[in-house]
């Protein structure tokens, strides 16, 4: 049943009676909705909706319509979920599994939500989901709904601590903004100047969890796939010239074995004890020639670099082949740094009998056309010459490249390159090697991604899943590895401009992602406010994600003098040391003040303050009344504002107490002691003017 202070009453099923304001259990409701919706791309549906249904159940049974169940009943909910839980996770443990069963145990607990003591409890398990959802996603926008979340909970919180206060959901909000105005300064200087330090320890943050992106094997239709998402892979920012949109070829990792009709490396990374990726990749400014990366997450340990390159910052590690790795996989948003050299320079590599043995790897049996069609070129050429007149046939007959490739079925190369004469990068690329090792040259495919757009102002590259691409290197013994790329000569614009371009005809682009804003490239609005929102996503990663050891020591030394680690201990010390000696001078002068927080005590003051200036002293224990009355002597034009004013105060003290009446008569208040105020500057002036 409902009582006048807006809590329900009800008893559970155990015969427990529980009490609770009804509006502070909304404000934790509306919160709880809030925090799940960072987590709903990760968490499996069942969860999401046993955590709904139980907080649904605890809502219901708040205002009488369902019982709470019982110990016994609530037992059995629980070993029920766990089990289901512990079936679904199969045996993993990460931070992902664990946080999971986080919000299990969340969703549990609205179960058990019978007394105040409970909602404080439920009240700290919501605050901690919020920093539990930053382990996943750390955008701008993410960030906003996290404290937005917070601030029901706190706003729940005023409610519950005094239910019966006037206007309490309007002034727990204000309350909120005076604490953020008043906290705002040495939280954002604690965030400049605290020492940041590297975690003692770290552990995999996701095991096994599906992303978009790149993996470690190709078939024949993965790439065509990929290039139905407009998600970003990382962006990219450059010390100088930014490369021409033929020459960003962005290599991932190198695919080396044929199985069957899938490419895959014959050598995969060896276990990797768990470590750390440093998130902050940053070295000072970028100088010329040097570019960084900021990469989204991928659950994988290979780094993306133009060709040519070196590594700059420690959190990267060059492996051979000018490829690029990560200590262990990046399951966070990783920023790192390399620097372009003149490939000129570079060292020329001889293939060892072994290297040449495994790029000229072919399946036993397959393909038998392409197989002869090889033999017949190497007959005619020698290796360059090969390569060309291979180009050649793809630039002059009818290849087409597609995001429509039709089904290949057995022996797909043959059905590519004779039959169907259509397909996507990976079917080209993948059956250009096999040609070329089968003509004794050897080959090998690269996988990675080719192309970036500018983002807004043109200051960085954005390089999404869509530009994925597949190409070709072959070994020519004069020059070492070279890159040939047969999309490049059977569609030119792939590589000059990107792939809208090369499927306009087609209108195939982003035909199963309608949602994408990368679609609707004639929609001019469309396209700056999503470049717009990606630019102050990258700032917000760059500068307040990113803003790590590396980096803060970078900003520091910028400083006069110098900071080094222990100088910006004693500095923090002094920011904290201020700041609690600035609270405690304004909680002092608060005392002093006494009451004047209330607004019907200032309203008093400010009449106190206009009678004292007008020669009448309040005098002690006089009543509002007499008061008046004195005033009304000394100022006659005032005589009347100054009687309603003495009343209303009287009405106020002696009213029915509903918070609506008390609002009235502090309006009136208040509207009263203004009209005194002009009465008397009027009053003045004409006195002025007569002497």
């Amino acid at each position: 049943m409902s009582v006048s202070d807006g809590s329900s009453v009800f008893v559970a099923a155990d015969g427990a009676t529980t009490g609770l304001p009804s509006r502070a259990l909304l404000w934790l409701f509306g919160s709880f909705a809030i925090l799940l919706t960072p987590q709903l791309d990760r968490l499996p549906i069942w969860l999401i909706a046993a955590c709904l249904v139980l907080a649904g159940w605890r809502g219901a049974a708040q205002f009488g319509h369902v019982r709470l169940p019982g110990r016994w009943l609530r037992t059995g909910i629980m070993l029920v979920l766990v089990a289901v839980y512990i079936a679904t996770v199969q045996g993993r443990f990460t931070v992902d599994t664990a946080a999971s069963f986080f919000v299990l145990a969340v969703g549990l607990k609205w179960l058990e939500t019978r007394t105040v003591r409970d909602f404080y409890v439920l009240f700290f398990i919501l605050a901690y989901l919020g920093t539990v959802n930053f382990l996943f996603h750390q955008e701008i926008h993410w960030s906003l709904i996290n404290i937005l979340a917070v601030a029901l909970l706190l706003v729940g919180l005023q409610i519950i601590n005094a239910p019966d206060l006037p206007g309490s959901v309007k002034a727990g909000w204000k309350r909120l903004g005076l604490m953020l105005l008043k906290t705002l300064p040495i939280v954002v200087l604690l965030f400049v100047f605290f020492p940041r330090m590297e975690p003692l320890w770290s552990v995999p943050l996701v095991s096994g969890q599906a992303r978009t992106g790149i993996s470690d094997t190709m078939r024949p239709g993965d790439i065509s796939n990929l290039a139905q998402s407009s998600e970003r892979a990382f962006r990219a920012t450059f010390g100088g010239e930014i490369p021409a949109y033929r020459d960003r070829y962005w290599r991932g990792l190198i695919l080396d074995y044929l199985d069957g009709e899938t490419w895959r490396q014959s050598d995969s990374d060896p276990f990797q004890r768990p470590g750390r990726v440093a998130m902050d990749g940053g070295v000072g400014e970028l100088e010329s020639g040097q570019y960084d990366v900021l990469l989204e997450p991928t659950d994988q340990r290979w780094a993306f670099a133009l060709e040519g390159s070196r590594a700059v910052s420690s959190n990267v590690i060059e492996e051979s082949d000018e490829l690029f790795r990560f200590r262990r996989p990046a399951d966070t948003s990783v920023r790192y740094r390399l620097a372009r050299e003149d490939a000129s320079t570079q060292a020329r590599e001889f293939l060892t009998y072994e290297q040449r043995r495994r790029y000229l790897q072919l399946p036993a049996t397959g393909n038998p056309r392409a197989r002869e069609f090889a033999r017949e070129l190497r007959s005619q050429y020698g290796d360059v010459e090969l390569v060309r007149a291979l180009l050649t046939r793809f630039r002059e007959e009818p290849y087409f490249y597609t995001l429509r490739p039709p089904a290949m079925g057995e022996n797909g190369i043959d059905n590519l390159l004779f039959d169907s004469q259509r397909g996507f990068c990976a079917h080209y690329a993948g059956a250009t090697t096999f040609l070329l090792r089968s003509a004794g040259i050897p080959a090998r495919v690269v996988v990675g991604y080719q192309g970036g757009a500018p983002g807004a102002g043109g200051d960085y590259l954005i390089v999404r899943q869509y530009d994925a691409h597949a190409w070709v290197e072959v070994w020519i013994s004069d020059r070492g590895w070279v890159r040939i790329d047969p999309t490049a000569a059977i569609a030119p614009s792939r590589i000059e401009s990107g792939l809208r371009d090369a499927v306009a005809e087609e209108g195939s682009f982003l035909e199963d992602n309608w949602a994408s804003p990368q679609r609707y490239a004639d929609i001019a609005l469309v396209q700056w406010a999503s470049l717009q929102l990606d630019r102050i996503n990258y700032q917000w990663q760059r500068w307040i994600v990113g803003y790590q050891g590396q980096t803060q020591m970078n900003l520091m030394s910028r400083l006069p003098g110098g900071f080094g680690m222990r100088e910006l201990g004693y500095l923090t010390a002094g920011i904290v040391g201020f700041g609690l000696l600035i609270a405690g001078l304004v909680s002092a002068w608060q005392i002093r003040r006494g009451g004047s927080r209330d607004a019907f005590l200032r309203i008093i003051g400010g009449w106190h303050h206009l009678s004292a200036r007008a020669g009448v002293p309040v005098r002690v224990g006089e009543t509002p009344t007499t008061l008046a009355a004195r005033l009304a002597k000394a100022e006659p034009a005032v005589a009347e504002s100054a009687r309603l004013f003495a009343h209303s105060i009287n009405s106020h003290y002696y009213s029915d107490g509903s918070s609506a009446g008390r609002d009235r008569e502090l309006k009136r208040l208040r509207r009263l002691l203004q009209t005194m105020k002009k009465q008397l500057r009027r009053r003045h002036s004409t006195m002025g003017k007569r002497s």
